[in-house]
């Protein structure tokens, strides 16, 4: 039987040609784990078609194809880069000011988490909070591009949770473990391609209670902003992930808690809260 987040999953498609009808087509991918192989698939109904590469390499299927119910999802991508956009809805700013340009860090590959895998945290942390967010997924080598360049170096875009570690925000010299402990980077299950991104629900729920709701067309710094800027001073590989923001406020997480992300025609991304005893 399939889970409820994959029941959910097969009606992608509809809810996104209902929200942008002048789109190009929308196509679903995954990346996945069967019989004891890794690959990437483009999803038809309730069948995943295996790609020769990852799609935004090579989208030549293969012929062989897998039930949706059979396969293991992974994330959606392993970039080189996880590059984040801090402070960029003014619900999250709160009566701070918004910058004149994205405020950016950084989380490591090895933050990265499929849906329904478990965030570990660290024994030491004591007030790790979730941040509901849409990440961009980067199609192409992009440096030096313009705003209006930018969105032909998108693929497409998948759902995030850039845990944060607030007390290490505040009292170490950078962001390196606050955001970029292992698990710290749910992301997932599901690729988008076609979709108007820069107007989606994003919706954060904490034990099924809503906690963060919001469109993305009130992001301060919007998807061509990001990689333009972001193109300015690093070089965007295929594959590399942008946490796009965080907004409204949050709430700590402790073991046991089941947070769930949500992005209208994307997909819902679930993962439940650990902890490592102390040693």
């Amino acid at each position: 039987m399939l889970s409820r987040c994959l029941r959910a999953l097969l009606f992608v498609p509809t809810v996104a040609t209902a929200l942008h009808a002048q789109s190009s087509k929308i196509t679903t991918y995954v990346r996945y784990a069967v019989d004891g192989q890794t690959s990437y698939g483009r999803v038809v109904g309730t069948t995943v078609q295996q790609l020769r590469a990852a799609p935004w390499l090579d989208s030549t299927r293969t012929g062989r194809t897998t039930p949706l119910a059979r396969v293991k999802l992974l994330a959606p991508a392993t970039p080189s880069k996880v590059i984040a956009v801090g402070l960029n809805y003014q619900t999250h700013l709160g009566e701070r000011s918004a910058a004149t340009y994205p405020g950016l860090f950084a989380k490591f590959p090895t933050s990265i988490i499929a849906h329904d895998e478990n965030i570990v945290l660290p024994s030491d942390a004591n007030n790790a909070h979730y941040e509901g967010e849409m990440v961009i997924v980067i199609g192409k080598q992009a440096s030096n591009v313009t705003v209006a360049e930018a969105k032909q170096y998108v693929f497409g875009i998948t759902v995030g949770n850039d845990v944060s570690e607030r007390d290490w925000q505040k009292s170490d010299l950078q962001w390196f473990r606050a955001k970029a402990a292992d698990t710290f980077g749910p992301m997932g299950p599901l690729l988008i391609t076609g979709l108007n991104y820069d107007d989606l629900l994003l919706q954060t729920r904490l034990n099924g209670e809503v906690v963060q709701s919001q469109r993305t067309k009130d992001l301060i710094f919007d998807v061509a902003a990001q990689v333009s800027y972001i193109s300015q001073y690093v070089t965007l590989m295929p594959g590399d992930v942008i946490y796009t923001g965080t907004p409204g406020t949050t709430k700590r997480i402790v073991a046991g808690d089941v947070v769930e992300v949500e992005l209208e025609g994307v997909g819902i991304l679930r993962n439940r809260v650990t902890q490592r005893a102390k040693r």
